[in-house]
């Protein structure tokens, strides 16, 4: 059985974490980290007042609590100092907090160099399986339809725009497209046409009653492809994160996204 110890344990997503954790035979709740939650039981935030776990500010909690993979859902200002203190303290760890670049992600990988390689990462966008495969499928079809753009929709609450999951499939379509394409930049109001990246324009929506929510949009001459997947709910992220728990264990170093965990490698399904 994996202990499992969740960072941001008092939020929307760190409750459903640490219930569908609860909830796993193969693994044990064990720790719950939280700022401005200190000594609160979890047990009865996820519906199971039988887990006798009460929620630390510290995150040396981890330690005494013997936690081997701990889970980080917290802000994009707290995640990289997280995952930093794992990595010394050669503990695995899956990262759903977005906002990691290339720039974190090649720290990461240094400081799992550096640490003797003890702790294994797992970093993924988005651990919806059916927004992983949208990604894949958009990949796919920028060889053909070079012009694309993406509308990525959340709720009010998600601090960073564009998502990690639309800025990381623009960067792979554009990497896969055949040759660039960039429509048209012009704008009579500032910043209607969008983020560029790459020549693909991503536009972010932010209302009350979204969850998660990504549209790619392909034209060619007279015809468009348009991909969208669509989270209802936050619990469609769990068997994602499950699946991730359990296998960051067995893959050394740093993983970043689903795919390898789904079995898809880089050159098709």
């Amino acid at each position: 059985m994996i202990r499992v110890g969740v960072l941001g344990a008092a939020g929307r997503m760190g409750r459903l974490v640490s219930q569908a954790v609860a909830e796993d035979p193969d693994l044990a709740l064990v720790a719950g980290i939280n700022p401005s939650f200190d000594g609160k039981p979890l047990g009865p935030m996820i519906g199971h007042p039988e887990i006798d776990v009460r929620i630390s500010d510290e995150i040396e909690t981890l330690l005494q609590a013997e936690t081997e993979v701990a889970v980080d859902f917290t802000r994009p200002d707290v995640v990289m100092d997280n995952v930093r203190w794992a990595i010394e303290h050669a503990m695995h760890i899956v990262v759903g907090t977005t906002g990691l670049g290339p720039e974190e992600l090649g720290e990461i990988e240094r400081l799992l160099e550096e640490g003797g390689t003890e702790s294994n990462v797992i970093v993924a966008p988005n651990f919806a399986i059916g927004a992983v495969l949208l990604q894949r499928f958009a990949t796919m079809a920028a060889r053909v339809f070079p012009a694309a753009e993406i509308i990525e929709l959340h709720h009010e609450g998600k601090a960073d725009a564009p998502s990690g999951t639309a800025l990381a499939t623009a960067e792979r379509m554009a990497k896969a497209r055949g040759e660039a394409w960039e429509g048209p930049g012009s704008e009579s109001i500032e910043g209607v046409r969008g983020g560029d990246v790459q020549g693909i324009r991503i536009h972010s929506v932010r209302l009350p009653g979204l969850v998660a929510h990504q549209e790619v949009i392909f034209g060619g001459v007279g015809q468009t492809l348009t991909m969208r997947h669509d989270s209802m709910q936050r619990v469609s992220f769990m068997p994602g994160v499950l699946l991730a728990i359990k296998e960051v264990i067995r893959r050394p170093g740093l993983t970043v996204g689903l795919e390898p965990l789904l079995g898809l490698d880089d050159t098709g399904l």
